[in-house]
């Protein structure tokens, strides 16, 4: 087969995700034509995918020794060299990928680079959102092959009144109802909201993965219904003829998303919330839910959204229903159990290597050289970072058994060993989200840095939600290094916040999801009667004790 066949056939093989045989072919294509860029930059986004990052790193290279300018494989190259925290010329690689994306925005070409890379670079956030908008533009591009009329929507009456419905129809659109974070995070919410009032339709974009968070999201959600077998037409004309009122897109730009679905526009109100932490740039998408940290309105202008600020903290989560037993003193690890050292003071971070930096690391350097008898425990996240990070270290002066690596733990236990940390440090450029929430629950304070887009702001959020945010928040790296460094040297300091943080768990708002859920429903009811009363979406603020809300009368 000629190498264009090879490279077609991979590409149709690698979509269908049999990744290996993909490989097979494009390695095939470039050895029939050792010439041809595109075999190789495919061969290396296969490689990617697959977590053989080396090999990806190398066959981009020789993509771009090939043809140089290459958009695609210079901005994928970036992001696999992110991912294991290789930062050689890290400053000019981002003044050229910015480069290529301000050009390909300028000639209405869709941006090299996706969005949800975008929230963790260290790029303007108005390009952020400009590549977003790119993307809801090519959503709808897909969108209108189908070819389908506009749809009619329910008609604007207050659902209490004569004529309404009885009830708020909230349709819940996701390709990870299963074992997979946002599950971990929002099981409870579709069975815990009040059915005297909203009715909760999940549609779930991927098939039955058999687990226990499927099944129960399966059994609570009031309809659950699986349309991972039928193309997006028929998924919007289904949530069309169900009457939703408002459509929730769980997804935004992470893997598995439909958004085209959401471009067919099948509800009146359309809200981006949770899998995305950031801008959907949509004009489909009328609000996005967040809360006033995150997004405070002093950066309306990186939404495309009007925002929605949820009391306390935007980020949901379920430890109170589904870890109880981490609260339990009698069954907690111990250093050992994991090769920790028992007589040092650890620091700790548990994010994905792509969110860290030279600066922050730089900084985390530092601490270790101004605490003494203290280590860094970081995860294999992916195991390929490991050794770069060593060698980064080393070169700061850093001793090698101040730097422990350990893989990456199932949850349950994940949560727990976290405890055996003193001190979490968050990585400022994109935060700890579902790894904040798992450390806080297991009683371990933080140290984060809030910046300007919403990736770099959540940790806070959870911090302040905790009601000891003060300790844990700073406004500067420099604050950061002291605050690090005095609450390590200051155990009778440290100790007191970790006591408090762990007292309040079962009591502060982070961990309350049954309030949390009695919020969110009064920000549909708001969203609903705004529309009702002829306005166009806009920003607002949802309290606690809210008229307009049925069950606030």
């Amino acid at each position: 087969m000629a190498a264009d066949g090879l490279v077609n056939r991979g590409n149709t093989l690698k979509e269908i995700g049999r990744v290996s045989e993909a490989i097979q072919d494009y390695i095939r294509a470039v050895t029939v034509r050792p010439t041809m860029a595109e075999g190789h930059a495919n061969l290396a986004s296969a490689y990617k995918d697959s977590g053989h990052v080396e090999a990806a790193i190398k066959s981009y290279k020789q993509a771009l020794a090939l043809r140089p300018d290459f958009p695609e494989a210079t901005c994928n190259l970036l992001h696999t060299l992110q991912c294991v925290c290789s930062w050689e010329d890290r400053d000019s690689k981002f003044v050229e990928v910015e480069g290529i994306i301000r050009r390909q925005i300028k000639l209405s070409v869709l941006p090299s680079v996706q969005p949800f890379h975008a929230i963790a670079y260290p790029i303007d956030p108005v390009l952020a959102l400009d590549i977003s908008r790119k993307y809801a533009e090519h959503c709808t591009l897909i969108a209108s092959r189908f070819g389908l009329p506009p749809f009619t929507h329910p008609p604007p009456v207050p659902v209490k009144s004569e004529g309404g419905s009885g009830r708020l129809r909230v349709g819940y659109v996701s390709s990870d109802f299963g074992n997979h974070p946002l599950s971990h995070l929002m099981g409870s919410v579709f069975g815990m909201h009040n059915r005297e009032h909203v009715e909760i339709f999940c549609y779930a974009l991927s098939q039955n993965d058999g687990t226990e968070w499927r099944q129960r999201i399966q059994a609570e959600a009031e309809h659950f219904i699986d349309v991972s077998s039928l193309s997006s037409d028929v998924i919007a004309r289904k949530i069309a003829e169900d009457k939703i009122q408002i459509l929730v897109n769980l997804n935004g730009y992470t893997k598995g998303a439909r958004n085209e679905i959401f471009a067919m526009q099948p509800a009146p109100i359309q809200v981006s919330y949770m899998g995305f932490p950031g801008t959907t740039g949509a004009e489909y998408i009328h609000y996005l839910v967040t809360d006033e940290f995150v997004s405070p309105m002093r950066f309306a202008h990186i939404y495309s959204e009007k925002i929605v600020h949820m009391p306390h903290c935007y980020f949901v989560n379920d430890y109170k229903q589904k870890n109880r037993d981490v609260l339990d003193p009698n069954c907690q690890h111990k250093r050992s159990d994991y090769g920790l050292p028992e007589d040092k003071f650890l620091f700790a971070c548990f994010n994905q290597l792509y969110k860290m930096d030279p600066d922050i690391f730089i900084t985390w350097c530092n601490i270790l050289k101004r605490v003494p008898n203290s280590a860094l425990w970081l995860l294999r996240f992916p195991a390929a970072g490991e050794n770069r990070l060593r060698a980064f270290a080393a070169a700061q002066g850093i001793r090698p058994d101040q730097i422990i690596f350990t893989d990456v733990a199932a949850k349950h236990e994940h949560i727990r060993r976290s405890a055996l940390a003193d001190l979490f440090l968050d990585t400022p450029l994109c935060n700890a989200h579902t790894t904040g929430t798992d450390i806080l629950w297991a009683g371990l304070p933080m140290i984060t840095l809030p910046l300007e887009k919403m990736a770099t702001r959540v940790a806070g959020s959870l911090c302040l939600a905790t009601g000891l945010g003060e300790e844990m928040v700073v406004s500067s790296m420099q604050e950061y290094e002291e605050k690090a460094v005095s609450l390590a040297l200051s155990p009778v300091r440290l100790q007191a916040l970790t006591a408090k943080l762990r007292a309040v768990r079962l009591t502060c708002p982070l961990f309350d999801t049954a309030r949390w859920v009695r919020n969110l429903d009064r920000a549909y009811y708001k969203m609903w009667n705004l529309y009702c009363s002829g306005e166009h979406p806009q920003p607002f603020k949802v309290t606690e004790n809210d008229t307009e809300c049925p069950y606030d009368h």
